[in-house]
């Protein structure tokens, strides 16, 4: 069974979540924006080792505790190559500090691909706007929307990599995903898709 742990850390009140099978010892965080001690504490209080760390997109927020986790644990990293092939320069290496990096190998995600850790499958959904590399990770009742989708909000385009009309088109790919799914946002608090398609006025 799909077990969600929720960590909010730092200035921006990330959203980190250690995700696991109830029955699985090793778990996957998605976006350690901040607080790699804290996170590493949690995992550990849970009787788990990490596996896998899953990035939605690599602004700065959501990928700070990165290298520590990854450097403390020797865990895999997967995000979509958009975000990590970024460029740095003065308008984009603020935003987007894991670009280029080669403090680990990086796995990168594609469009539909099915990822396994943590005991559990994670269906990749490549989810542009936001930033191009923007992805959502379905599994099982859950979405881990990153900042693509918030409760009655989305995520804003005004950053560098950000694209408008890549958005409407990936929330309305959202939108007609089969079932109700539970949405863990990358800031704020949880809703449903079904509640999104209701309430919120970008998703009609």
């Amino acid at each position: 069974m799909l077990k969600v742990h929720t960590l909010t850390l730092g200035a921006y009140q990330t959203n980190t979540y250690i995700v696991h099978d109830s029955a699985a010892k090793t778990c996957v965080v998605i976006d350690p924006g901040y607080e790699a001690f804290s996170i590493l504490e949690a995992v550990h209080g849970l009787g788990l080792t990490l596996e896998a760390v899953l990035l939605t997109h690599g602004h700065f927020d959501h990928v700070g505790a990165v290298e520590s986790l990854v450097t403390a644990t020797g865990c895999k990293l997967w995000m979509h190559q958009a975000d990590w092939s970024q460029f740095p320069g003065p308008a984009t290496a603020f935003f987007y500090p894991l670009a280029n990096c080669d403090f680990c190998e990086v796995w990168f995600c594609e469009d539909e691909e099915i990822l396994h850790a943590g005991g559990l499958s994670f269906t990749v959904l490549s989810t542009p706007g936001h930033t191009q590399g923007s992805v959502c990770y379905r599994c099982e009742t859950a979405l881990f929307s990153g900042d693509t989708l918030f409760a009655r909000s989305c995520g804003r385009t005004d950053l560098p990599g950000g694209d408008h009309r890549q958005l409407v088109d990936s929330l309305s790919r959202l939108a007609m995903l089969e079932n109700d799914l539970t949405v863990y946002p990358g800031h704020g608090e949880s809703t449903t898709l079904a509640r999104e398609r209701a309430y919120n006025p970008y998703m009609r």
